[in-house]
């Protein structure tokens, strides 16, 4: 019987689903970051941070720090396009979109796409860059001239939004409306506008293709809502941590990780298209809430910010 304590306690460690594997210290960043992408192949990680105007630059196989993209005004939105060898970063207060080489890291073009740019997404299938800005609009932009092809119109500014890759549809978070708004990135057209009651401030945003779901991240209150794309009616809810940003769905271990700026990283199971547990969570740090996980690699990357005690830094965990 003395050994059950043992026992018990090492069951739980067994069960976390992340391991922190190393910490990249980024002494003088300060305030939030945005937004983080990662480049599987060369081991760099891209962090936003917004009020120092840089881009944070690691070399999370060595645990370096890299030269920062200096001189930007707010950067908000990163992606990486693996085929173009290309980081994309959108600045918020200038509206600049500019392109990086993924090799030597430096510039090597620019786009102003409007005020407010925010998040950024790289289409692959048909060499698209996608970029949330303004009161309300997706910027359509070709990468190989660097120009603005079209601006679809929306309610509200849009935050998170996610390409559906076995169809035409793009689905965005537009948190001021209160709604998700489906897109046709072929027609450049609004499909349907499905309203958000079960919770406010819908900002991250996940797919489960396979299973017909989406999975938006909610802050008041902090909850998961688990959508039917086929419908727009959400099927299930549960609590996640607070102030989430970013929400990941790994199809192949079948779980959602969401990153909450209240200080945790936690993983649900996903039992069946409506059915999710928590498979366990971990304390991280006040106002950690941007996070980029690559299934390639099978790590999750999170950006700490400096408050107090706790330097920036940018967080590497394997996932288990």
């Amino acid at each position: 019987m003395r050994f059950l304590p043992y026992l018990f306690c090492a069951s739980i460690l067994a069960a976390q689903p992340f391991k922190l594997e190393k910490s990249i210290a980024l002494p003088g960043v300060e305030g939030r970051f945005d937004h983080l992408s990662v480049d599987p192949t060369a081991k760099h990680a891209f962090a936003a941070a917004v009020t120092g105007g840089t881009v944070e630059v690691v070399d999370f196989a060595a645990g370096k720090r890299l030269p920062s993209f200096t001189g930007l005004k707010e950067p908000q939105g990163i992606a990486y396009a693996p085929d173009l060898k290309k980081i994309f970063v959108a600045s918020g207060k200038d509206g600049m979109l500019r392109v990086y080489d993924s090799t030597t890291l430096k510039m090597v073009s620019s786009l102003n796409v409007g005020e407010d740019a925010d998040n950024v997404r790289y289409e692959i299938a048909h060499k698209r860059v996608w970029v949330a800005h303004g009161d309300g609009a997706v910027a359509v932009v070709d990468p190989a001239t660097m120009k603005k092809l079209a601006d679809i119109s929306l309610d509200a500014h849009p935050e998170s939004f996610q390409f559906e890759k076995s169809g035409p549809r793009i689905f965005a978070n537009v948190p001021d409306a209160s709604e998700v708004e489906v897109v046709d990135r072929e027609k450049h057209t609004i499909l349907a506008k499905w309203p958000i009651k079960e919770a406010g401030a819908n900002y991250p945003m996940a797919l489960d293709e396979a299973n017909h779901r989406m999975f938006i991240g909610c802050r008041k209150p902090a909850k998961i809502l688990v959508v039917n794309t086929d419908t727009g009616k959400v099927t299930a809810q549960f609590v996640c941590p607070g102030d989430t940003d970013d929400v990941f769905y790994d199809a192949a271990r079948k779980r959602v990780y969401v990153a909450g700026g209240e200080g945790f990283l936690e993983a649900f199971d996903q039992k069946g298209p409506d059915q999710y547990q928590s498979a366990g969570k971990i304390a991280t740090a006040a106002g950690a809430r941007t996070g980029f996980y690559s299934p390639e690699i099978s790590q999750f990357f999170l950006a700490v910010p400096h408050r107090g005690a706790q330097q920036a830094e940018i967080r590497v965990y394997t996932v288990q």
